[in-house]
């Protein structure tokens, strides 16, 4: 799993059956300290977040898991909103 904030949403009202229901969200890849790398993506938002969330997601073969309609053609998904951020900064 990864971090990410979400930077947009994508309205599409044609899209693969299996997705329909489902709101997709642009996100920016963020480490730990939330600095951005890498360039945003778009996931599939099963989990009601909205922009400016911080957001944990999965990739590849992961991404259609949390789908309920499967197979749905998703490369990303994201699987969890963050409420807290803690770090022990010596262990990094």
């Amino acid at each position: 799993m990864e971090l990410a904030k979400i930077i947009g949403t994508i309205w599409a009202t044609q899209k693969d059956k299996n997705l329909e229901g489902l709101k997709m969200q642009i996100i920016q890849p963020i480490d730990v300290h939330k600095s951005e790398k890498g360039s945003p993506i778009i996931a599939v938002d099963t989990v009601g977040a909205g922009v400016d969330e911080i957001v944990y997601y999965v990739t590849a073969y992961e991404a259609v898991i949390p789908l309920e309609k499967k197979p749905a053609l998703a490369d990303a998904a994201i699987v969890g909103i963050v409420d807290k951020i803690e770090i022990k900064e010596n262990l990094l």
